[in-house]
């Protein structure tokens, strides 16, 4: 797969932080804003002052950081940060597997986003449009 995939590893790596910035920005908004039902379902919000609060913030912040790739690592480090958090905070007294406790969204989000930070935003961000990769 490498041989056919390989060339286009630059542009697949920005599709998916584009993507999973997009979506976990998502998850912020629907946080403070109460956007796409809200997390209780019927569009409220929750209060900014709260643990949901402080994630929603990471959350829309962060996605959004880290889909243009304008200081996505250091986003992108802080928002797997709060994903482990949110796994053993929420999820893991539930069960000892994610697959049992309702936490593959967070595990899954924990990772991918700690290896964005591992590999800065790439190519096409608006880091390396700056000419600074170190923004990245």
């Amino acid at each position: 797969m490498h041989r056919l995939l390989g060339a286009y590893q630059d542009v697949l790596f920005a599709l998916m932080r584009i993507v999973v910035g997009f979506l976990f920005a998502c998850h912020g908004a629907q946080k403070l804003f109460g956007w796409f039902g809200g997390t209780d379902g019927h569009g409220e919000a929750v209060p900014l002052a709260s643990l949901l609060g402080i994630a929603g913030v990471i959350e829309l912040g962060g996605g959004v950081v880290v889909a243009i790739g304008l200081l996505g690592s250091y986003a992108a480090f802080i928002a797997s940060g709060q994903m482990a958090a949110a796994y053993f905070m929420a999820h893991q007294p539930q069960g000892p597997l994610p697959i049992q406790n309702g936490g593959e969204l967070a595990a899954l989000y924990c990772f991918v986003l700690l290896y964005i930070a591992a590999r800065g935003s790439g190519r096409f961000s608006v880091a390396s449009a700056l000419g600074r990769p170190d923004l990245g």
